[in-house]
């Protein structure tokens, strides 16, 4: 990927030497050390040595999540230098094996390069695929399911060392892909794929927040990605929408972006930040995977020191959510950098924050400043509240019963298999379920 090293090349040391971050910083891990195993068999050894030593280990990838998903107190273990890299299966390449630890910024031109394309890509694609894929990350798109839905395999070492391979007839493959890193060390997962398509991006700016509220279904099926964006510092106002249309499926807009001229200039999700590290708009189309990230492959990502959470609601909270936070404003905006409203379509995997609901995501990106965020971000998830959100596994929460509320997640499944190919707790993390 171009201009980006690997994942671990960022790193950044602590006075101790023997700490590191995550991406923004926000989070030192514990981890006393990081391997880098170079081939699938050392990987199987390194495991295997921690669970004969009673250790903990976690697989660490591209570290853009904010919460503790991914961190130890034993050992980090890295799967970049394995050597394996991407195969299209298939006369016309309808699954591709993608490497875990490759992301999505070094996979999708290597799709594209032979024809195909993936259903959907998050707002970065700077995220490992295994990472994305194993905390429910996703896109946008009224009918489009997480990153996650479009894996038909999972590859993983197990605790004991054995190499398993689960498809999707396997009776445990859904408690496998959205797995929290609590099975074992991904290596490969299998992607549906389809041919490629061209996209075009067009962003709104300065909406009557009272319109865009009143509707915002119809603004989230404007496209086939949609993202409203507002920082709150004026409630009566949105700060953009923007809408991504496949060409070859174009949407109907909303009325009150089909009575409104999109932006003549670039513009970048944050207000007032420089749109050069955004990706192309102004209706010009483009690759599938250069238009629906937000960001370009080839720049540093949004803001970089920041905090993120975000809320997993029904998709019939959607009109309650800009009026709710508007309420809320002073309380808030302080802190905020943006909130961004996105739309997924619901699926049947264990612990996916989509699990069995049409869903409206409500993100927000925070200053970096956590004794300013934790009381705004406390009023939002209370606000909230009434709609039963479920927070992203990856990003911080003031209220951590959100991570998993009762009746939200088949977490029983989850412990019995969890159980089964981890016993003794070498891949476990407290932050994702109780400990046994």
């Amino acid at each position: 990927m171009a201009g980006h090293p690997h994942p671990e090349e960022h790193l950044v040391s602590t006075p101790d030497r023997g700490r590191r971050t995550n991406w923004s910083g926000n989070l030192t891990y514990a981890a006393r050390e990081l391997v880098r195993p170079a081939s699938v068999a050392e990987l199987q050894a390194v495991v295997s040595a921690a669970s004969a030593a009673g250790d903990r280990l976690r697989a660490l990838g591209s570290r853009h999540s904010f919460s503790s998903v991914a961190d130890t107190d034993g050992v980090h273990v890295s799967t970049r230098d394995l050597g394996l890299s991407v195969e299209l299966q298939g006369a016309d390449g309808a699954v591709a094996v993608v490497p875990g630890a490759m992301t999505y910024a070094e996979v999708a031109p290597v799709l594209q390069a032979r024809g195909r394309a993936l259903h959907n890509l998050g707002s970065l694609p700077h995220i490992s695929v295994a990472g994305a894929c194993a905390t429910g990350t996703h896109g946008s798109g009224d009918d489009l399911g997480s990153l996650a839905t479009a894996v038909v395999a999972v590859e993983l070492v197990t605790a004991s060392g054995e190499l398993v391979r689960l498809d999707c007839a396997h009776a445990d493959f859904r408690g496998a892909v959205v797995s929290l890193g609590a099975l074992g060390v991904v290596t490969r997962l299998w992607l549906r794929t389809e041919p490629t398509y061209e996209v075009r991006q067009r962003v709104w700016e300065g909406l009557p927040a009272s319109e865009v509220a009143e509707q915002l279904l119809a603004v989230l099926g404007s496209g086939t990605s949609v993202s409203v964006f507002t920082d709150l510092s004026d409630p009566a106002t949105v700060s953009s929408v923007w809408v991504k249309d496949r060409l070859d499926r174009p949407g109907t807009l909303a009325p009150c972006l089909a009575s409104r001229v999109p932006a003549a200039r670039e513009v970048h999700p944050v207000p007032g930040v420089d749109p050069a590290a955004a990706s192309p708009q102004q209706g010009t189309p483009g690759p599938w995977h250069e238009r629906l990230p937000h960001f370009r492959a080839s720049h540093v990502p949004s803001v970089g020191e920041e905090l993120q959470s975000e809320l997993f609601l029904p998709r019939e909270a959607a009109p309650h959510l800009l009026p709710a936070l508007a309420r809320i404003s002073d309380l808030v905006a302080s802190a905020l950098l943006v909130h961004e409203i996105r739309s997924a379509a619901a699926d049947d995997l264990w612990l996916s924050p989509l699990r069995g609901r049409d869903s409206v995501m409500a993100h927000f990106t925070w200053r970096p400043e956590p004794e300013l965020v934790l009381p705004a971000l406390r009023a939002v998830e209370d606000a909230l509240a009434p709609w039963e959100p479920r927070a992203h596994w990856g990003k911080i929460t003031a209220t951590p019963e959100l991570r998993a509320p009762a009746g939200a997640y088949d977490v029983a499944a989850f412990e019995a298999l969890r159980a089964r190919l981890d016993p003794d707790g070498v891949f476990r993390n407290d932050l994702l379920l109780p400990p046994r």
